[in-house]
């Protein structure tokens, strides 16, 4: 026998006022609705912004630390033009911005707790978006919001699947489904806002308004405080045979996370080069109206928000009938879809020299329906079957496939400009179905291993 600390969870017994789902979870979603506003109001104009005027020579020199930072990029990945470069910090920002919630989640397991972690992280996040309205506190800025979000995403998400029972896998995967429409409200008004702000008053405008909603966010967080789960601690013997069995679980959870590195990658392309492919070669212009470039951004979250409602009736008519995929089948699913959206892109560089909107709205509407099939069941996935004791630095660890997605998209970004547009979609499309492909393959070994009982494994 050995000793084991394991984390029992206290447990908000409210009402499920909610959507039928905890009181909680409101306040949860509500949250980090107003984190992802921010967060991806200020991504969908990073990648233009650094290419278009913080890297330009006017504006370069000004960034505090910025040469030394470019000269260990050099040495690194060669010499870059500015689109090139602005692509590998965009990789590298939003990479590590998914890096962090690993020792966020460790850092909340051992020394300061869940709550804590998460109203420092967006007390962190709102001075990054500060700084980010000065050229000479970009970097101060990059570093502030990585280390901000460390503390707080993967801390938020384990705190939402802690609202449910351990056996409640189906109430899990919907609590999810609504947590992450809640992100795509702030995913789709984020670039709609920050976008039309930049265009009409400048960037430092639209990232400006970051900041504030970051406080938003931070507000709602403690207005819900008491509601919110905490875990406390116990010590309680473990079986040797269970320990391992949780081992296997754990290696079983880290083959799935790495499956949809592949979904991810061609996913998340569509707010950096995707962005830029918009600005060159789509005809913008509807009756009069020149679009934002940031505001296609939106659309793929506008559609994972609208479509969770048709989602669910179909995942439950699917399960009236004996038919509803389990979580493997819906994560092949979503790599399937994202498939698809890259081809739309592919088959747009074909249609002339000005490609109409009707391609980039069409992949990225595919993107957002791709996205509701993956990722919600894979924090779902993860959030149930994690041991308790590491929860939540399991669930940062579902953060690190968007750091390896994230640090490759930026660095296949580079590769744009010698590609050109139509192999780029394609081999985005490829790289998608890589992981639809290892969904359907491994799928069987991985639900046996999830599935069975700890002590019973081997």
């Amino acid at each position: 026998m050995t000793v084991a600390e394991d984390v029992a969870i206290s447990l908000p017994h409210a009402p499920r006022a909610f959507f039928g789902q905890p009181r909680a979870l409101a306040y949860l979603a509500f949250t980090e609705a107003w984190e992802r506003f921010s967060y991806y109001g200020m991504t969908a104009l990073l990648v233009l912004y650094m290419s278009q005027a913080l890297f330009t020579p006017a504006h370069i020199g000004q960034i505090a630390g910025f040469a030394a930072f470019r000269a260990m990029l050099e040495s690194v990945f060669g010499r870059m033009s500015t689109l090139a470069l602005a692509s590998q910090v965009y990789g590298l920002y939003t990479g590590f911005v998914y890096f962090t919630p690993v020792f966020g989640g460790w850092i909340a397991d051992r020394f300061i707790g869940r709550r804590n972690a998460v109203m420092l992280g967006a007390v962190l996040m709102s001075a990054g978006h500060v700084a980010m309205a000065f050229d000479a506190s970009f970097l101060l800025a990059l570093s502030l919001l990585i280390t901000g979000c460390g503390l707080l995403k993967g801390n938020i998400s384990t705190q939402v699947g802690e609202l449910y029972d351990e056996d409640d896998a189906a109430g899990r995967t919907r609590g999810f489904a609504i947590f992450s429409m809640a992100i795509n409200v702030g995913a789709v008004a984020g670039p709609l806002v920050c976008g039309l702000l930049a265009q009409i008053y400048g960037w430092h405008a639209g990232f400006g308004l970051a900041g504030v909603l970051m406080l938003l966010g931070l507000a709602t967080y403690i207005a819900g405080f008491r509601h919110l789960p905490e875990p406390t601690r116990k010590v309680r013997t473990r079986a040797a045979a269970a320990g391992q069995g949780e081992l296997r679980i754990v290696v079983a959870l880290f083959i799935v996370m790495a499956i949809t590195v592949f979904q991810s990658i061609a996913f998340y392309q569509n707010s950096n080069i995707g962005l830029v492919w918009v600005d060159q070669y789509v005809d913008r212009g509807v009756l009069g109206f020149h679009i934002p470039q940031a505001w296609f951004v939106a659309i793929n979250s506008f559609v994972s928000f609208v479509a969770v409602p048709p989602l669910f009736a179909l995942w439950r008519w699917q399960a009236r009938h004996g038919g509803e995929p389990d979580e493997m089948g819906k994560i092949a699913i979503g790599g399937w879809i994202t498939v698809a959206a890259n081809l739309v892109q592919v088959a747009g560089c074909f249609t002339g020299a000005r490609v109409s909107v009707f391609f980039p709205v069409l992949y990225n509407v595919l993107l957002g329906v791709g996205f509701l099939y993956y990722w919600p069941t894979l924090l779902a996935l993860v959030s149930g079957a994690a041991p308790p004791r590491i929860k939540a630095t399991m669930m940062g660890c579902v953060f690190l496939t968007l750091f390896v997605s994230n640090m490759t998209i930026g660095r296949l970004g580079t590769l744009y400009e010698a590609m050109g547009p139509a192999e780029f979609w394609a081999m985005n499309a490829a790289i998608a179905a890589a992981g639809g492909a290892l969904a359907m393959l491994l799928a069987r070994p991985i639900k046996r291993v999830i599935a069975a009982p700890a002590g019973r494994l081997g």
